[in-house]
């Protein structure tokens, strides 16, 4: 069974699209696109369990590193590139967002926000870095997380040129019905994003 975030995600992608999955894990969302919309998928992971388990499921993915970008693939190879709750844990997130733009039409990323009002009255009365609601780990376990809100990406999207196509918010495993006070009220946040330049 599907996490909610990624139940969402799917949703985002149309039946048949072409599909390259980053950070796939053990392929849960891989293997619902392939079988249930049909997509032309593939997937990369740093994990090598990963792709084991991803190659036993018979998805297409291979071993690597997204913080070594994406040059194996040519402009314009999917329509949809995924990273799903990824972005936070990489070393440069304005390169693999302009390579995943690169490499496919759009781009769908989610990540745990960090502006979500709980973590703000954690800090506010402890001091300490409070354990995002929808991905806990402590601050000194690596992989090490660059922590944001949902205004901290928005302002670098406009920054760098990424269009924002759509938006997504969830709290608690459930989609928000509407994203007024987002950056307070969201655990999740996932954007749909073009190129600015309309290619």
């Amino acid at each position: 069974m599907l996490r909610p975030d990624l139940v969402v995600i799917s949703s985002l992608v149309p039946e048949g699209s072409r599909v390259l999955d980053l950070g796939c894990g053990r392929g849960e969302l891989l293997e619902y696109l392939v079988s249930e919309k049909g997509v032309e998928g593939r997937g990369i992971e740093i994990s090598e369990s990963g792709v084991l388990e991803c190659v036993r499921r018979g998805l297409s993915a291979r071993h690597g590193d997204l913080d070594e970008g994406l040059a194996d693939y040519p402009a314009g190879s999917f329509d949809y590139v995924i990273l799903s709750q990824t972005l936070q844990y990489l070393a440069d997130p304005v390169m693999i967002l302009r390579e995943m733009l690169r490499v496919g039409e759009r781009a769908v990323v989610s990540f745990p926000n960090w502006g979500h009002w709980r973590n703000r009255l954690s800090f506010l009365l402890t001091g300490r870095m409070p354990q995002a609601l929808s991905h806990p780990q402590p601050w000194y376990r690596a992989p090490r997380m660059h922590p944001m809100t949902v205004r901290d990406f928005e302002g670098l999207c406009r920054e760098v040129g990424i269009a924002v196509e759509r938006q997504v918010y969830m709290s608690g495993g459930r989609v928000l019905g509407h994203p007024w006070c987002k950056n307070l009220r969201s655990t999740m946040a996932i954007f749909v994003l073009r190129s600015a330049s309309g290619r």
